[in-house]
């Protein structure tokens, strides 16, 4: 595929996006990536990535291997997130701190126009598919209401399978890998660990990343070959119950004492925004709209280059 330094910047600003979104505990890089129109061929190049590449380059050399694993892509990608990650840390755990209902209402109208962007791509409707799209609705909606673990662990074991648990989720529309990562009690080690550039537990926590990546990206791009339909209806269905974590107005129920010695929420449920008296709901509104219409611009755009 021949492409111009414009094309691989436009690459680096997707993957920006998908590094803003997989910071948030609640919104997939994944779904970044299939709106933006990536997302098979970001799949293929990582299954790329196996012992036939190893052959690749010992017999025809560096520039072969590099083009099998369609490295340039690749590299525009890792460098886009790794640029949007650690420079938009701070400000993502700001807004999570202070303004969380603006920042989830803009990420809400995001994946609700994601939803029927996927949809869109289903062919063929039967009960099956029906049935496979409730299913994962359910299995996503199930996760969102899980009790995140109170303690925080920072093995390097840990870490480790902590990555390779969320790069997996990363990957899949509608899972949020900063959400798992939250779960097994892991986010907030990690993100201190980029806010404070401690690269003992980045390049630890990156290797799970890679490991989990390789393995988990072959299964689904066997799944896109075989069961395109099929897979869209579950992963629509991901998107469609991980809505319940993405909900702005959340009640919490119970606090937990972070390594600062400052409370914050453990456990949380969505209630309607009348059920506060300082709701913020025409901002609220506005920047879900602003999500929404970003991804029909998206959507647009990708329609034009076709």
């Amino acid at each position: 595929m021949s492409r111009t330094v414009k094309d691989y910047l436009i690459i680096g600003l997707k993957g920006m996006a998908m590094g803003a979104a997989d910071v948030v505990p609640g919104v997939s890089g994944g779904t970044i990536a299939f709106i933006s129109g990536i997302y098979e061929e970001l799949l293929t190049s990582i299954s790329n990535v196996n012992f036939s590449l190893l052959k690749t380059l010992k017999s025809k050399g560096v520039k072969a291997a590099w083009i099998q694993v369609n490295g340039s892509f690749l590299l525009s990608l890792l460098i886009g997130i790794f640029i949007s990650i650690v420079s938009l840390a701070k400000a993502i755990k700001w807004m999570l701190e202070n303004e969380p209902i603006l920042l989830w209402s803009f990420f809400f109208g995001l994946v609700l126009a994601s939803i029927i962007y996927i949809a869109k791509q289903l062919t063929k409707w039967n009960v099956f598919t029906f049935v496979l799209l409730i299913l994962g609705a359910g299995l996503a909606y199930y996760i969102t209401t899980l009790n995140p673990l109170v303690t925080e662990n920072s093995s390097s074991l840990f870490l480790f399978l902590a990555g390779a648990l969320a790069i997996c989720a990363m990957i899949l529309p509608g899972i949020s890998g900063a959400f798992i990562l939250v779960l097994l009690g892991a986010y907030k080690p990690i993100l201190a660990a980029v806010n404070n550039r401690d690269f003992t537990i980045i390049a630890i926590v990156a290797a799970g990343a890679i490991t989990g990546l390789l393995t988990f990206s072959k299964i689904l791009k066997w799944l896109f070959t075989d069961f395109k339909n099929y897979t869209l209806a579950v992963l629509t269905g991901f998107i469609i119950g991980s809505l319940n974590k993405i909900w702005p107005w959340k009640e919490t129920l119970t606090w937990r004492t972070n390594s600062h010695g400052i409370e914050v929420p453990l456990k949380q449920q969505s209630v309607s925004p009348f059920h506060f008296e300082d709701n913020q709901l025409v901002f609220a509104i506005l920047l879900a709209l602003v999500g929404f219409g970003l991804i029909l611009l998206l959507e647009k755009i990708a329609v034009q280059k076709d």
